[in-house]
């Protein structure tokens, strides 16, 4: 299969559902991996309020779990309110060759190390500044899930991509010992928000269904931050889950009954989650012509003339299905808005980010949000 059809990866498709328990996080370090905390515990709350929360706490699961070089694979919690929940999936690139998956490439492993260096956690910026009072996830407790084996968080295999050039694509089995703990810990979460950027926000609903299926008391909302211009592609389905080996760990759900590799797709992922569990309730946000977006689907072979249209099609194509998606497209060629400050400012047709996201989260019904002049900046030249 040509290159440029594989390139698509980077966003891609396919899904998987494969679970490594975790070990239980201790309150100390060990060899082998646990948990190590890297501040102190949450506060206690004030009367009537909720916990203030903790600086982030890093969880070792050991195991299965590892990063594509075979390096320890590790996670973070920020203990605050417990029955609110995030877990949020950083993004990152794809890797599906033996030019994108070297270890020195630069293409995907950065995130545990550049994020968490010396225990400080990442920038607080966007949904993360939890100084800022207008930030509604402020004192909730969070999952953060790094990013490190270039298969969009939904991979278990081992691919030899060339001589000396053998990766692990454990991205799926990182993950679930994250949900393993968030389950595990806080049992009565009442919300829980499953969210992501850019290759984070392609498992995003598929996590909202598994969420769901382990805490059905509570309300799961998923949020899919920049990844919903990769359409249903057959043959990078097929290629990208031999790679990566996706399709063997799809859900037990009844509503995958009957698919084969070629027909799971990031759109997918909302269909068979909104099929599985109606009462999930799912969002995406998208720039009508996000740069990296555009960049992916043109190294596909797709057009890229109308990147707008392949975000609406495929939100038309999930709805034909059956499956309600609440979206908010904003103007130009942006990449990702939750840990931008945008989040705060940006306002398209009247409608705030901010609360439109904060009004969805809280379960309640919010409309579309198109932008009417939604062409990229023109490009400039200096003189």
């Amino acid at each position: 299969m040509k290159l440029r059809v594989l390139a698509v990866v980077v966003a891609l498709l396919v899904v998987a559902a494969c679970s490594d328990d975790e070990t239980t996080a201790d309150a100390t370090a060990t060899s082998g991996g646990t948990s190590a905390p890297v501040t102190e515990s949450v506060t206690e709350p004030e009367e009537g309020g909720a916990a203030t929360p903790a600086a982030w706490e890093e969880h070792v699961p050991g195991g299965d779990c590892q990063c594509a070089d075979g390096s320890e694979y590790r996670f973070y919690s920020r203990a605050g309110d417990p029955e609110k929940v995030m877990l949020y999936f950083q993004g990152g690139g794809a890797c599906f060759s033996a030019d994108t998956c070297r270890f020195d490439s630069g293409t995907y492993i950065s995130a545990i190390t550049l994020s968490f260096e010396g225990g400080d956690g990442i920038d607080a910026s966007g949904i993360f500044d939890f100084a800022d009072e207008s930030n509604p996830f402020r004192d909730w407790t969070i999952v953060f899930v790094p990013y490190c084996t270039g298969d969009v968080h939904i991979g278990d295999n081992v691919h030899t991509y060339g001589e000396d050039l053998t990766v692990n694509h454990k991205g799926f089995v990182n993950a679930s010992s994250a949900l393993d703990h968030l389950v595990a810990t806080y049992p009565d979460a009442t919300e829980v928000l499953v969210t992501g950027s850019s290759a984070g926000g392609v498992p995003s609903p598929l996590f909202g269904g598994l969420v769901a299926d382990e805490l059905p008391d509570a309300r799961v909302s998923v949020l899919a931050d920049a990844s919903g211009a990769y359409p249903d592609n057959p043959p990078v389905n097929l290629a990208i889950g031999g790679f990566w080996g996706t399709f063997e760990n799809v859900p037990d759900w009844p509503e995958s009954a009957g698919l084969a590799p070629e027909d799971y797709s990031i759109p997918g992922l909302f269909v068979q989650t909104g099929l599985h569990n109606p009462a999930v309730r799912l969002a995406r946000y998208d720039n009508a012509y996000d740069e990296v977006q555009q960049s992916f689907t043109a190294l596909s072979g797709l057009s890229t003339d109308d990147l707008l249209t392949l975000i609406e099609t495929n939100e038309a194509n999930i709805e034909a299905a059956g499956v309600p998606v609440a979206s908010y497209i904003a103007p130009g060629d942006d990449h990702t808005i939750l840990l931008s400050d945008a989040v705060y400012t940006l306002e398209v047709g009247g409608v705030p980010f901010l609360d439109w996201l904060t009004r969805f989260q809280a379960g309640e019904d919010v409309a579309d949000v198109r932008c009417t002049d939604c062409a990229a900046p023109a490009a400039t030249t200096d003189g």
